[in-house]
């Protein structure tokens, strides 16, 4: 365990409070992804910042003390009793860690169920509190908004209507943008790993003989399991109908890829003709591809940065039926679920959620693309207008930013109004 020592960081030590570095926690892979630019940014100008980590590789490799590695087995939505069981351990092992620090900021990555304990204690040792990734109580639960006022300073929002939402509430607020678009697209270098997935065409017209099919199942586990018989029975009835439909599946991990060869053996009998995969690469698959059906997340964003037109889905367990249309009424406060439409404010790319069919209703949808005159286009355009909102915002550095003005690390920060963490820093800039 690590103690936080003498920090060259600081005149003489430590702030104005006495109390020194920063506590993330992250327990999902796509918190460890923005967690891990925001740190590289702060170690990038501040060298010496102490920086800890409830977190993932990413973010031990962006420059966080790791104390713990979280993350590898997240799950999606209601978490079971053992996994209650493991975060109430965790949570008394960061109190017991807490109490030998002397720490001046808590940033929690998204995870609200996970993180607010964790905010209670950060906040009862006398810690600010940034909330890196706004959890999404417009879509659910948005009693919780009590609760994030309490236990968090600063909510720091990825998506664009975001900011709006929480400031009309009383949380104070701050859309930093999306990682996905911190970068512009490097065009040469995706044609390059594009041209390796066959039937590559670079800069042709759309065939509608030979349309080129992107299959995104997802990146959980219980989101593989559950997407990928029904973009397979879309697959076979696009193959039947367009003999020269080619398909590519993007996953994440080569275990990812093993296993689902081994569930098309179990289930068909073979892997099916003219369907390749590619792993770790959604970006070259994304750029390949004429269309895509997307079990909806962030990678719709992906899809939608390259303006790609898609079919999106989540496929919910079939004894989830009746009670998601019983309930669901109750549960969620919005009829938009896709990342794309929400942004929108309206229905741009086609959302089955929840989902309980098979691949008919996804196959419909790609027909309509490849068919209907203008409505692939019509959802291009709309794509171009959402990838817009995002320009002039990055997240890693407006994040930081944030950070280092709750720090009191900038002009107008916590240092001008005499607040936790006032002192001088020599920057790395």
């Amino acid at each position: 365990m690590n103690s936080p020592g003498t920090s060259s960081v600081y005149q003489g030590g430590q702030t104005t409070s006495g109390r020194q570095g920063i506590l993330f926690t992250a327990f999902e892979p796509s918190g460890d992804d923005h967690a891990s630019i925001v740190i590289a940014e702060l170690r990038r100008r501040w060298p010496a910042l102490p920086i800890y980590a409830w977190g993932g590789r990413k973010m031990e490799a962006a420059g966080a003390t790791i104390i713990e590695r979280t993350g590898e087995a997240a799950v999606m939505g209601i978490p079971g009793v053992g996994k209650i069981l493991e975060h109430v351990r965790m949570n008394r092992r960061i109190e017991e860690w807490l109490d030998t620090q002397r720490l001046a900021l808590h940033i929690p990555v998204d995870s609200p169920d996970a993180n607010f304990p964790i905010c209670r204690l950060a906040k009862e040792r006398g810690m600010r509190v940034v909330h890196l990734v706004a959890p999404q109580l417009w879509a659910w639960r948005e009693g919780r908004i009590k609760k994030l006022r309490r236990l968090s300073d600063l909510v720091l929002c990825v998506l664009p209507f975001e900011e709006n939402w929480f400031l009309k509430r009383g949380m104070k607020a701050r859309f930093v943008g999306h990682p996905l678009f911190d970068q512009p697209l490097d065009e040469t270098s995706l044609r390059s790993r594009a041209s390796k997935i066959p039937g590559f065409r670079d800069g042709a017209p759309f065939d509608p003989a030979a349309p080129r099919l992107a299959l995104m199942p997802g990146s959980r586990p219980v989101e593989i399991k559950r997407s990928f018989v029904p973009l397979m029975e879309a697959f076979t009835q696009l193959k039947g109908d367009f003999p020269g439909l080619v398909a590519t599946l993007a996953v994440t991990k080569p275990a990812v890829e093993d296993e689902l060869r081994r569930r098309a053996m179990a289930l068909y009998g073979r892997w099916p003709t003219d369907l390749h995969v590619v792993v770790g690469d959604t970006d070259a698959v994304v750029r390949w591809c004429d269309m895509a059906i997307v079990a909806s997340g962030t990678v719709t964003l992906q899809v939608a940065k390259q303006l790609k037109p898609m079919v999106t889905f989540y496929r919910f367990n079939k004894l989830w039926k009746m009670p998601a249309r019983v309930l669901g009424r109750f549960l969620f406060k919005t009829d938009l679920f896709t990342l794309p439409n929400l942004i929108a404010g309206k229905r741009v790319v086609p959302e089955l959620v929840p989902y309980f069919g098979s691949g008919h209703e996804l196959a419909v949808g790609v027909y309509r693309l490849m068919r209907q005159p203008g409505y692939a286009d019509d959802q291009r355009a709309a794509l171009e207008q959402i990838v817009s909102q995002f320009q002039g915002h990055r997240a890693g550095p407006m994040s930081a930013d944030a950070i280092e003005e709750v720090l009191g690390l900038r002009p107008g920060g916590a240092a001008a109004a005499g607040q936790v963490g006032a002192g001088s820093i020599t920057s790395g800039r």
